[in-house]
């Protein structure tokens, strides 16, 4: 992805089957582009992804197509598979915390 590209986040919309998150593609000297890319309303509703997570996970996406296709990918709508979303879960688990205080077991040995 070069240096002169800005990503907007545009929206979403809540569908029948899908969120739709669209985001915008700016290169320079090019017109902008339009990405829409869908998440299933059944990740949503099973806990699969939060819904402030969504334009994130969808931002990474673009990112990534972005990279690959030298800034043109031939896609303009993509969807964010259930392999996407286990990714991003794992990549974003809260991380264990530290205790200032050795636990009871450890204390005891």
């Amino acid at each position: 992805m070069s240096d002169g590209i800005i990503i907007q986040y545009v929206g979403f919309e809540a569908k029948a089957l899908v969120r739709e998150y669209r985001f915008q593609v700016r290169l320079t000297a090019i017109e902008p582009r339009e990405f829409t890319l869908t998440i299933g309303n059944e990740a949503f509703s099973s806990r699969r992804v939060r819904y402030q997570d969504a334009p994130d996970i969808c931002s990474h996406r673009l990112h990534r197509e972005l990279s690959v296709y030298a800034n043109h990918p031939p896609e303009s709508h993509l969807r964010i598979s259930n392999e996407e979303l286990d990714e991003y879960r794992v990549a974003h688990l809260p991380k264990a915390s530290r205790s200032f205080y050795p636990s009871k077991a450890a204390r005891e040995s």
